[in-house]
């Protein structure tokens, strides 16, 4: 059964960030619905080892959607089956990723010139699992080519049950405004399935402001989360009372430590290593910090990094005092 969107905030798939340790993060703070990394199909029906690993999960970060991409129907419908049987709570197709040597294979965003492959691509998987499928797609290739009202009918019509719209244009990226308003303009034309909102949600203020005005069903949140684990706890508070809190420093510190602790179990002396992209959003706000997250830069043992962690933790309790 498909998780229900309604009023949910969820956690954008993000490769290289959406790993176990920051799932559970952002699932203990408050993120509804998770999302594996964009796993590739080719890797998944060559047994292929990184692509494997990414269909681990964790009984507590459910429900949980696994996201996988490709270009070629035979491959996404075999990969449905090994995806069923890593036992998600639904499959997630990628048909957003702007990079360009995605796209050059027709793969993610690169769909958004081919609609009836993207047609073929979602009925190949759809047909092949039990597991409610959903698909996360774009505005459309430019400006010149908006398709999102026609490609949401589409995939209504065919049997994907929730379509996530990354309001951005792929000519975009990652960067410029994202034009939320479309995701009102495809309720407008009648499209009944669950529409989840995405690109550039920042802040809480972010999240209230689509909810109130755009009429999504949920929120997806991803840059914004990996420099503030907390946007999701706070979104809600502010949704639910107008004003949310600042985790205090020794939180900040706990989750760093904790979130540290997962990567460490998960990847070793690696997992330490990948820790520090999260530093700056753990430390952010400290006045003076960029001493002290270049020595935990510089840290690869997990007990030098945790006392160095506590160490800013003390120093700038005396701070306040």
């Amino acid at each position: 059964m498909l998780p229900d969107f309604k009023n949910k905030i969820v956690l954008a798939p993000m490769e290289d960030v959406t790993e176990p340790p920051f799932r559970l993060i952002c699932k203990r703070l408050g993120a509804d619905v998770l999302y594996t990394e964009f796993i590739s199909v080719e890797g998944l029906i060559r047994n292929a080892r990184k692509a494997k690993e990414k269909l681990f999960f964790k009984e507590e970060e459910r429900p949980l959607g696994i996201q996988i991409y490709g270009g070629i129907e035979q491959s996404m419908a075999e990969s449905a089956k090994i995806c069923e049987d890593a036992g998600p709570d639904f499959i997630d197709i990628n048909c957003g990723c702007w990079v360009k040597n995605v796209v050059a294979r027709g793969e993610g965003a690169g769909l958004l010139k081919d609609l009836p492959k993207m047609k073929r691509i979602a009925e190949s998987v759809i047909s092949n699992t039990k597991l409610p499928v959903t698909l996360k797609t774009r505005l459309g290739w430019d400006k010149d080519s908006i398709v999102i009202v026609d490609v949401a009918k589409m995939l209504e019509s065919i049997g994907i049950q929730a379509l996530t719209v990354h309001c951005r244009l792929r000519v975009q990226g990652n960067q410029g405004e994202a034009d939320w308003s479309w995701v009102k303009r495809i309720k407008d034309a009648g499209v009944n399935i669950p529409i989840i909102l995405n690109g550039n949600i920042k802040t809480p203020e972010d999240v209230k402001f689509v909810f109130d005005n755009y009429e999504p069903d949920a929120v997806m949140i991803g840059q914004g989360a990996i420099n503030n684990q907390w946007i999701f706890r706070q979104s809600k508070e502010y949704l639910a009372a107008g004003k949310y809190s600042e985790p205090a420093l020794d939180e900040k510190i706990a989750v760093c430590i904790e979130h540290l602790k997962l990567n460490y179990e998960s990847k070793k002396e690696r997992g330490i290593m990948e820790h520090r992209k999260f530093y700056a959003g753990y430390l952010k706000g400290l006045p003076n910090i960029s001493k002290f997250r270049m020595s935990l830069m510089q840290l690869l043992e997990l007990d030098a990094v945790i006392d160095k962690l506590e160490e800013i933790r003390g120093f700038y309790s005396k701070e306040v005092v």
